[in-house]
């Protein structure tokens, strides 16, 4: 592809170079899918207005985020198995947002583990943690982050048990991919791809292999983890998490105002409005529609970010209109790093903010801090109760 214009260039080209079970693995959602649809179709809703004969120099999209100095109000979200949509993805996405000045984070079930990341960047990253019935192994992993530098913990709240992920299943989803027919087949179509695997020594869940007794192997790994995410996870469990981490805290995960009202209670710095990107429960209303009234509720005691459905800079743009004072971008990421590795990532960056910049001068702004609801055409909006 000869010139890369929009983020649906980088998820053709991904589709191509990546094995169909890790692309499947990105580019789906649980059972039916309506809500994975509904997160990207429901920012279409919502139109913008434009204003003309206004003084369009001198744009900024600069903010912060939980404090942290951000070039526009995006961070990288957290995506397990980021390393086998490209070989030591996580790395070359972690490198890629260094040098564009947002902020990456790191999956608890990342292939590249804490320390490699931490090896290859010179600035603190985040950390995302899922809570684990082995609290012992918590306790570790979350020194780890500390002793990492990491300047935020994540901690996912939506994740106490797995969604049914229909294509995952039919794909025998496994790091690394399991040898069938099937997939034997697919990856010979895939050489690119497997060039780069045979070339890296991370293929396996880093944070966990060999930080945990017994689990030495992908086969110990596969029944270690599907035994151990907590289904018990409660608030009590937020209150002993911060007071190990003693860091910035962002809860992910949050649909209900009520929830929302019981993140802000915690004390943590910030919540993201946030439905796994529709592969957890299926029918429930996407983020974007979710995120006025928690806005309303909490946006003056906690920073509100939401995360799902975003394409764009305009996507970007919307949400922050609306209230979100940072969102967070899992596939298109992913999809620049399936197409072209760390490039591909930065090339998703500078997609999504020349469109946030464009977008918002149309809109009569020049600063974001300037802008307000009142870009947005009202009969548009998604409701607020």
């Amino acid at each position: 592809m000869s010139v890369i214009t929009h983020i649906e260039d980088l998820r053709v080209m991904a589709q191509r170079r990546v094995p169909r079970m890790f692309y499947d693995y990105a580019d789906s959602g649980s059972w039916t899918e309506g809500t994975y649809r509904a997160n990207e179709s429901d920012f279409q809703k919502i139109k913008l207005r434009q204003r003309v004969l206004v003084d369009m120099d001198h744009r900024s999209t600069a903010t912060t985020m939980v404090g942290q100095k951000v070039a526009m109000p995006v961070a990288l979200a957290p995506t397990g198995l980021t390393g086998m949509q490209h070989a030591d993805g996580e790395i070359l996405a972690a490198r890629a947002a260094e040098k564009f000045g947002v902020p990456f984070t790191l999956s608890t079930m990342s292939i590249c583990s804490i320390e490699d990341v931490a090896a290859h960047t010179t600035q603190p990253f985040w950390f995302q943690l899922y809570v684990m019935k082995d609290r012992g192994f918590i306790e570790r992993l979350i020194e780890r982050a500390k002793a990492a530098r990491c300047s935020a913990l994540v901690l996912t709240a939506d994740l106490q048990i797995l969604g049914q992920r229909h294509k995952d299943l039919k794909n025998g989803l496994s790091a690394p991919p399991k040898p069938t027919l099937a997939n034997l087949i697919n990856l010979m179509t895939k050489p690119r791809w497997c060039l780069g695997m045979l070339g890296t020594k991370r293929r396996q869940f880093g944070n966990i292999v060999g930080h945990v007794s017994g689990v030495e192997n992908m086969g110990s790994l596969s029944e270690w983890t599907a035994k151990q995410f907590d289904p018990c996870l409660s608030w009590d469990d937020v209150q002993w998490i911060k007071s190990l981490w003693g860091g910035k805290l962002i809860i992910k995960g949050i649909m209900d105002v009520e929830d929302a009202k019981l993140a802000a209670d915690s004390g943590a710095d910030a919540l993201i409005v946030s439905n796994h990107g529709g592969r957890q429960l299926d029918g429930a209303p996407s983020s974007i529609s979710a995120l006025p009234p928690i806005v309303d509720a909490v946006g003056d005691r906690i920073e509100v970010w939401m995360d799902g459905g975003i394409r764009s800079g305009q996507d970007v743009l919307k949400a922050w209109a609306l209230g979100a004072r940072g969102t967070m971008i899992g596939r298109p990421f992913l999809y620049g790093l399936g197409a072209m590795g760390e490039a591909g990532v930065t090339k998703v960056l500078e997609i999504i903010h020349r469109e946030l910049d464009l977008t918002m001068a149309f809109c009569g702004h020049t600063q974001l801090d300037q802008v307000g609801q009142d870009i947005l055409l009202p009969g548009t909006l998604p409701a607020r109760a």
